[in-house]
């Protein structure tokens, strides 16, 4: 068996486990998470399975990534039900530099889905990555459309696929959308309940980071970071940015009483 690093040996031994003898991987992960929750991820799943291995994290093969994958999706998100026929195989994750094009991007297709939905849309806004300016982002343009009920599919999703997206995956409060197969990936759409906690957490992430320079680029060292680490692995390039966007909504929403900030609207 191999090592871990420290700071999942720390949370190893918190939960009772011997960093060097833990035991079965998928129990220790699921210990883990039942004690810090969101904080432990997909990565520290393959670095279980690797060091119970004694190989590194890298040499896990791809079989084996897809199944630890799906168990941890089942373990993070049990309600969350993927669409059939929605899937995608798409090539290496690339972070590029903030592109003067992507808010133009949006306010195209927040045109066309403003005048598409009508008041079923109380809310469109640009969120991600690329909604906030000096960003480096991968560049797809994430749009969130706030509704009165997700469960009212008929309402919006026969809209959106004539607009040209998939319903990828649905959740309690939220529908995710995203061009077929045989159309790039430019463009994400989120569907969740106007005054949601969902709603609320993309924009004040958002927002903060859109006034805090210093935050904005440690996050885009870290993509760049992770998108070479994890080139082919989009739920592994997710996962691992998990900690840092929990810290920053954290500041964020002290950030937001400390100056009693109203969330800003991108129209």
């Amino acid at each position: 068996m191999t090592k871990v690093d420290p700071l999942l040996a720390d949370r190893l031994r918190d939960v009772g486990l011997d960093e060097a003898a833990f035991g079965d991987p998928g129990d220790a992960w699921r210990r883990l998470h039942e004690r810090y929750g969101p904080r432990v991820t997909l990565i520290d799943r393959y670095a279980l399975e690797a060091a119970h291995r004694g190989i590194h994290s890298e040499q896990l093969d791809a079989a084996t990534r897809t199944r630890l994958q799906a168990e941890t999706l089942r373990a993070q998100f049990p309600d969350m039900e993927f669409t059939s026929g929605s899937e995608r195989t798409d090539g290496t994750i690339e972070v590029t530099a903030y592109d003067d094009s992507w808010p133009p991007r949006f306010a195209e297709w927040r045109a066309r889905l403003a005048a598409e939905l009508g008041p079923v849309a109380i809310r469109i806004e640009h969120v991600g990555s690329t909604a906030v300016p000096g960003l480096a982002a991968k560049p797809i343009i994430d749009i969130q459309i706030s509704v009165a009920d997700p469960e009212g599919e008929e309402r919006y999703v026969p809209t959106l696929e004539a607009c040209g997206l998939t319903l990828r995956l649905r959740e309690p409060g939220h529908r995710y959308f995203r061009p077929p197969a045989d159309r790039p990936r430019d463009v994400h759409v989120h569907v969740c309940e106007a005054g949601s906690a969902w709603e609320r957490g993309h924009l004040l992430f958002r927002d903060y980071l859109r006034a805090h320079p210093a935050a904005r680029d440690a996050y885009a060292e870290l993509k760049r970071e992770l998108a070479q680490r994890y080139p082919n692995d989009r739920l592994a390039y997710t996962d691992a940015k998990s900690a840092f966007i929990i810290d920053a909504l954290d500041a964020a929403r002290d950030w937001a009483v400390r100056t009693g900030r109203n969330l800003h609207r991108d129209d």
